[in-house]
C-alpha cells in the first residue's frame, strides 16, 4: 500500500509539495458521522472547481489551527478494514461512480488512511447529502471547506468544465509510452521522496503517477508525462521552451547575448534559474557604530523564481508556440508568457487591491508536479511573495499587464536602484574607454531620468556636470535628488556637491552645504566632509568629521595621512599646552601608521617629512629628526631640494643649540 501516493507521507502532513488547501484531516473514523463528510470531500476533490487536481483526506489525524496533530491518534487494524470497506462501498454511490486511491501509511507507530482524490475526467460528481432523503448534490471547494456547489454559485461554472479535461491532464494522440524517460520519473520520485519508487514494473508506474492512461488495450502517455518526463517536449509542444535575451540598454538596443533553455519543465527552470542567479548580484555594506550589514541584491531571487515558475505554470501549451520569454535590461528584468491570464483575473487583482478569485487554473498537473518539487508556490501566495520580496531589497513594486484580448502575461520587476547606476557606470566607462564621450554622458544622464534617487548616478551626474561647467544644473541635480531620496543617502551627494563647487569656484556655497551638513555624520560620508572641511581651511571641522569615519580614515593611506596633517595643524595652534602635546603626539602615531602601508614613495616622502616636523615639535633626539629628514630626501627627488633646505635650517638650529 505505501508504493501508491505520489507524494511523501512526510511532506503531506505538512501540507508540503501540495496545494494546502487540498488536504484535510480527520481526526477518527465513523461511518454515521465521519463517512458522510467523506463522501462530500471526495466528490468535491474529484470536481476539482479550479483545476487543482483534487487533493487528499487524512483520517486518523487531528488537526489543530490548520496543522496537523502529531503524533496521530491512529487507527487500529479493524478500524482501518472497516473503513476502507465503507469507503469504497459507497464510493460506488457517486454519480458517476468515483473510487479515490486508498493507502495506509505509519507515521511513528500509528498507522493512518490516506485518500487521494484526484481530479476526475468524468466530472461532475454528485453524492448524497446525508440528509436520508435520497438527494444527491454536486460538492465543490472554496478554500478549505466543502460546499454544495448550487446555493453557492458555482455549479453553472463546475458544468462548464464537463467537457474539458485541462490540456496537460489528457493523452497524447502523437506520442507513445517510449517517449517518456523512465530514468526521469524515478529521479522526480527520488527528489520528492514518494513511496512510489519502490514500483518495479513502468508501465504500472506510469498509471498510478497518471502520467499515461490505458486506450483501447495499450498505454498512451499523458501530455504532463511529455512535458515533464520527456527529453524535448518541443517535439510535440512548439515553443515549450525558455528564451533568456540580455540587451544593452532599451529594447531598441543592442543584444548582449541570447540563451536557449530547452529539456523537460523543471530542467528548463532549473537552469533558468541557475542562469539568473549568477546576474542577480549582491551588494553589501557595513554599517557605521552596528553589527548589522546593510544589503540588497539587484533582483530578489524569490520574486525573480516565482514570476518564472508562474510563467511556465499559468501560460498555455496548447497550439502555441511562442516559448516563456524573459527579457533582461539595465533597469528591469520582463517575463513574458503566451496567452494572458485565465478570465476572472483582472488588473485588481495583480494590484493586490483585491483577493484572488477561484477561476479554474490552465494547468493542474503542471502546478501539482511543481508544487511537489518545491518550485511552485500555494495557490495564491506567489503575488504577495513577489510584493514583499521587491519591497523587502529596496526595489520596486513589480509591474503585471496584459493586453485586452489576454493575448500575452507580462511581470516587470525593476532593478534595485543601484543595480542600475552601477549599469549605467559600467556602460559609461566602456563608452569613454572606446571614445565616446557624448554617448557615455548621455547613458549617464537618461539613466539619472529613470532613476533620480539613486545616490550613485545623482553623484556620477554630479561630476560629469561639473566637467562640462554646468554647475548651475549640478546643483538643480542635487535639489531634485534632496526631495525625492532617502535621508541616509544625502550626505553622499551632497559631499560629491562640495567638492566640485569648491573646485569651480563657487567657494561660499560649497562651505554653506558644508555648514549644513548633519555633524553625526560616520564612515565615508564623515571622510568626504573631513576632506572638503580641510581644503576649505577650516581644521576644527575636519578634525571632528575625521574623529567620526571610525575606521573608514584606517583603509587609505592618503586620508590617513591628511588626518595627520590636520592634526598638526591644529597643534600648530595649541604651541606649548597639553593640548598641542597630545596632538603632535596622535600625529605621530597616524604618520608611523601611514608609513607601514603601502604607498607611493611621493606619499612617504612627505610622510618621513612630516614626521621629521613632528619629532622635532615633541623635542624628540636629534638623529630621530635627521633620519627622518635624510628618508624624505632620498624618497622625493622631485622635492628634494625643498627638503634640504628645511633639512638644512633645522640641523643649523639644532646642533647650534
Amino acid at each position: 500500500m505505501q508504493q501508491l501516493l505520489p507524494i511523501n507521507c512526510d511532506d503531506l502532513l505538512q501540507r508540503q509539495g501540495c496545494e494546502p488547501t487540498g488536504v484535510e484531516f480527520k481526526a477518527s473514523w465513523d461511518s454515521k458521522t465521519t463517512g458522510t463528510q467523506v463522501m462530500k470531500t471526495l466528490c468535491a476533490f474529484a470536481n476539482d472547481l479550479q483545476n487543482l487536481n483534487g487533493g487528499y483526506l487524512i483520517i486518523g489525524v487531528a488537526e489543530e489551527n490548520g496543522q496537523a496533530v502529531l503524533p496521530p491518534q491512529g487507527l487500529d487494524a479493524q478500524t482501518l478494514e472497516n473503513a476502507q470497506k465503507w469507503i469504497r462501498g459507497n464510493a460506488r454511490r457517486i454519480d458517476p461512480e468515483y473510487q479515490p486511491v486508498m493507502a495506509v501509511e505509519t507515521v511513528g507507530e500509528r498507522h493512518i488512511l490516506v485518500l487521494w482524490a484526484p481530479a476526475s475526467e468524468t466530472r461532475p460528481h454528485r453524492v448524497s447529502d446525508g440528509s436520508g432523503k435520497s438527494q444527491r448534490r454536486f460538492y465543490v471547494r472554496l478554500g478549505s471547506e466543502t460546499v454544495d456547489a448550487e446555493p453557492n454559485g458555482q455549479l453553472d461554472q463546475l458544468i462548464q468544465l464537463t467537457a474539458r479535461v485541462p490540456f496537460d491532464d489528457r493523452r497524447s494522440l502523437q506520442a507513445g509510452l517510449d517517449d517518456l524517460r523512465e530514468a526521469k520519473v524515478r529521479e522526480f520520485l527520488k527528489d520528492i521522496r514518494s513511496g512510489l519508487l519502490g514500483e518495479k514494473q513502468t508501465k504500472q508506474l506510469y498509471r498510478k503517477l497518471r502520467i499515461a492512461v490505458k486506450v483501447n488495450g495499450h498505454d498512451a502517455p499523458k501530455n504532463i508525462g511529455l512535458l515533464m518526463f520527456s527529453d524535448d517536449p518541443e517535439t510535440w509542444f512548439p515553443g515549450a521552451r525558455i528564451e533568456v535575451v540580455q540587451f544593452r540598454d532599451d529594447a531598441s538596443g543592442d543584444v548582449i547575448e541570447e540563451t536557449i533553455f530547452k529539456g523537460s519543465l523543471q530542467e528548463q527552470l532549473r537552469s533558468t534559474l541557475s542562469f539568473l542567479e549568477r546576474i542577480a548580484t549582491a551588494h553589501y555594506q557595513k554599517q557605521a557604530n552596528e553589527y548589522q550589514v546593510k544589503g540588497w541584491v539587484s533582483y530578489p531571487l524569490p520574486a525573480l523564481r516565482e514570476a518564472l515558475v508562474n510563467a511556465v505554470y499559468h501560460r498555455s501549451y496548447e497550439k502555441n508556440s511562442e516559448p516563456t520569454k524573459v527579457y533582461l535590461y539595465p533597469d528591469r528584468i520582463e517575463v513574458i508568457s503566451y496567452p494572458g491570464p485565465v478570465p476572472g483575473i483582472n488588473n485588481e487583482h495583480l494590484a493586490q487591491q483585491k483577493p484572488i478569485p477561484p477561476v479554474p487554473a490552465r494547468n493542474r498537473r503542471i502546478g501539482e508536479f511543481l508544487k511537489e518539487l518545491r518550485l511552485a508556490e500555494g495557490r495564491g501566495t506567489g503575488l504577495p511573495k513577489i510584493y514583499h520580496t521587491m519591497r523587502d531589497n529596496g526595489s520596486g513594486d513589480p509591474v503585471f499587464d496584459f493586453d485586452e484580448d489576454r493575448t500575452y502575461f507580462r511581470v516587470t520587476l525593476p532593478a534595485h536602484p543601484e543595480y542600475s547606476a552601477i549599469s549605467a557606470l559600467r556602460d559609461a566607462a566602456h563608452l569613454k574607454a572606446i571614445n565616446q564621450e557624448t554617448q557615455a554622458f548621455q547613458r549617464i544622464e537618461n539613466a539619472w531620468k529613470a532613476t533620480s534617487h539613486s545616490p550613485t548616478l545623482a553623484a556620477e551626474y554630479i561630476r560629469l556636470l561639473s566637467q562640462r561647467d554646468r554647475l548651475d544644473e549640478a546643483v538643480d541635480v542635487h535639489n531634485s535628488f534632496t526631495q525625492k531620496a532617502a535621508p541616509e543617502f544625502l550626505p553622499f551627494v551632497t559631499n560629491v556637491l562640495i567638492e566640485v563647487l569648491h573646485k569651480g569656484e563657487r567657494k561660499f556655497l560649497a562651505k554653506q552645504l558644508l555648514d549644513n551638513l548633519p555633524t553625526f555624520l560616520a564612515g565615508k560620508d564623515a571622510l568626504s566632509a573631513a576632506i572638503s572641511a580641510r581644503r576649505m581651511g577650516e581644521p576644527e571641522k575636519a578634525h571632528q568629521y575625521f574623529e567620526r569615519s571610525g575606521d573608514a580614515v584606517f583603509h587609505d593611506v592618503k586620508h590617513l595621512h591628511e588626518f595627520a596633517q590636520t592634526k598638526m595643524k591644529l597643534a600648530g595652534k595649541h604651541i606649548g599646552t597639553n593640548t598641542g602635546e597630545r596632538l603632535n603626539k596622535e600625529a605621530k602615531e597616524l604618520l608611523e601608521r601611514v608609513l607601514q602601508m603601502d604607498a607611493d614613495p611621493q606619499r612617504h616622502a612627505y610622510a618621513w617629512r612630516d614626521l621629521a616636523r613632528t619629532k622635532k615639535w615633541l623635542q624628540r633626539p636629534n638623529s630621530e629628526v635627521d633620519a627622518a629628514y635624510q628618508k624624505a630626501i632620498a624618497l622625493a627627488p622631485a622635492d628634494s631640494t625643498r627638503f634640504a633646505e628645511e633639512y638644512a635650517r633645522w640641523k643649523e638650529t639644532a646642533y647650534r643649540d
